[in-house]
Parts: structure tokens; sequence; C-alpha cells
């Protein structure tokens, strides 16, 4: 005989642990409860999603139907536009140095965060503890307020034009630090120990045996500079404004303030949305799980 279904709430007749178990969902005011949840979730949902929605839809849109017409649905569907938009603004260029400014400030959030972390959880040198307590300090400290020191010492030092300050900036990151040093805190000391006995180095230990146990604290570092990277648009304003080397971010700025179109414009914005929304939906899981990972860790 066919198990009969037993609704929205069947998942939980085998669930045995978290906050609510099969024996809670006997009771009528915990039911209620999971429905006003999931509720305030749909919510949620629709009040994220709507916006990128509304750029997607208005992207099809000439500029009369766009100005006159309140419709979010547009009249025509013709991805040709987007097509011709990307040529027209070309935007593949701006595509790959954003990519090289992402490449570029992952590897310096996870080499140098993490050295510093390995020197102050297991290295432990004298004076660790001021080092950490000034790392800790660092985050009480908004980032603007050091930006107009660090672009001057930027041109200083014939950096400004490049990408290498966009990317080491991203490698003295405090809350990189925090995250890597509680991660190899919990690591098991045996392991660094026997690695030190077949003749490993301070280096190769760090290569060989702490990346390698670090792969779901790493995985939250990386997808973390990535978003961060691509997103930003102070600092490679700054820096790149003018050098033909702009990013994503700074090029639509510049289209906003040059003779753009506001649909073309609403396209731009489009396409700089999508490594972002595709990076989520790719690693969505991965992110939950580092997430967690390095909460049980920490």
């Amino acid at each position: 005989m066919k198990k009969k279904s037993k609704g929205m709430f069947g998942k939980y007749s085998e669930k045995k642990d978290g906050v609510i178990r099969s024996y809670d969902v006997h009771s009528k005011k915990v039911k209620a409860l999971i429905l006003v949840i999931m509720l305030i979730c749909m919510v949620f949902v629709v009040v994220s999603v709507f916006p990128a929605l509304w750029v997607f839809l208005a992207g099809f849109k000439n500029i009369k139907e766009f100005r006159t017409q309140v419709s979010i649905v547009p009249t025509h569907f013709d991805f040709s536009v987007f097509k011709d938009t990307w040529v027209k603004l070309d935007f593949a260029k701006y595509y790959f140095h954003s990519f090289i400014v992402v490449a570029g400030s992952v590897v310096c959030a996870v080499m140098f965060n993490g050295l510093l972390a390995y020197g102050l959880a297991i290295l432990k040198p004298r004076g660790h503890k001021i080092v950490f307590g000034l790392v800790m300090w660092s985050l009480l400290i908004p980032p603007t307020t050091s930006i107009v020191a660090l672009v001057v010492n930027i041109n200083k030092i014939g950096l400004n034009n490049s990408y290498l300050p966009i990317c080491m900036a991203y490698g003295a990151n405090a809350f990189y630090v925090v995250l890597f040093k509680q991660f190899f805190e919990k690591m098991q000391k045996e392991l660094l120990e026997a690695a030190r006995l077949d003749g490993c180095g301070v280096i190769q230990v760090f290569t060989k045996i702490i990346l390698p146990l670090s792969r779901p604290i790493i995985m939250v570092v990386v997808i973390f500079a990535m978003t961060a990277s691509w997103s930003d648009f102070l600092l490679p304003y700054l820096v790149l404004n003018n050098s033909g080397k702009e990013t994503v971010m700074v090029k639509l700025y510049q289209y906003q303030a040059a003779r753009t179109t506001d649909v073309d414009m609403i396209r731009a914005i489009l396409f700089s949305i999508i490594p972002p929304t595709v990076l989520f939906c790719i690693f969505q899981k991965q992110i939950t799980d580092g997430a967690a990972a390095g909460a049980v860790k920490g």
C-alpha cells in the first residue's frame, strides 16, 4: 500500500534534531509558527529578487517605452538589444579587467591573511597578542577614513594605474585574519608536530598541512573576497580612473556621467550583477557548509 502524503509537514516526521523535531509538529501552535516563518521567508525572497527581476525586464524596453509606460513587463522580448549594448559599451574589456582584480584579490586574501593568522594561531612569536589586539582594533576603524592616506602612498611609490595595490588591499583584511585564526587554533597539534618531525619547515607546514586542512574556511574567504573585489568601487576609481584599466564598477560610474541612454545603463547594471549572482547560485552549498564548518571549528 502506498503511504499517505503527510503534507508540507511530512518532512519533519523523521527529523530527530534541530529546533523543530518530529513530535513538535503535532502541536497546532508549532504548525502555525512554521507557516508564519515560511511566509516571512517568502516575503524576503520576493523583496530580494524583485530589483534584479525589474532590471532584467526593463532591459528589453526601448527608451520611449521605458520612460512612458509603468508596466513592469515589456511589450516584446528581444535579446539582441543586450548584445548591442554589450558591444556598444565594450563590456568584455572591463569584465577582463575585473577578473584580473578578482583573481589577484583572492590570492592575496588567502595567502597574506592566512600567513598572518598562521603566525598568530600556530607559531605564536613574542608579542603575538599585541599584534592580534591591533588586528581587532582595526575592525573598529571604518576603511574610508584611511583611503586618503592609502591613495597618497600608492601615488608616492608609483603604483597608481596598477592592479597591484587593489589586490594587496584584500591581503590586509582583519576580518579574514580572525576567520583563519579561529579555524587554525582548533587544528590537531599532533599533525603539525608530526610534520615538523618529518623535516617540514615553517612555510612547508603552512602550504602542505595547514592549507589542505583549511578548505572550508578558505572557501568562505574566497567567496567573500570575490564578491567584495568585484563590487568595490572607491579604491579602483581612485587608482584606475582614466587609466584604460577600469573595472566594471568604475566604468558604470563613467557611463552614468557620459551620454548613455537610461536603457543602456539598465542593461549595463544587469551585466554587472550577473557574475555575483552566478557565483552564489553555483557555490551556495559551499558557502553555507563552509560557514558552518568555520563556526564549528571556531
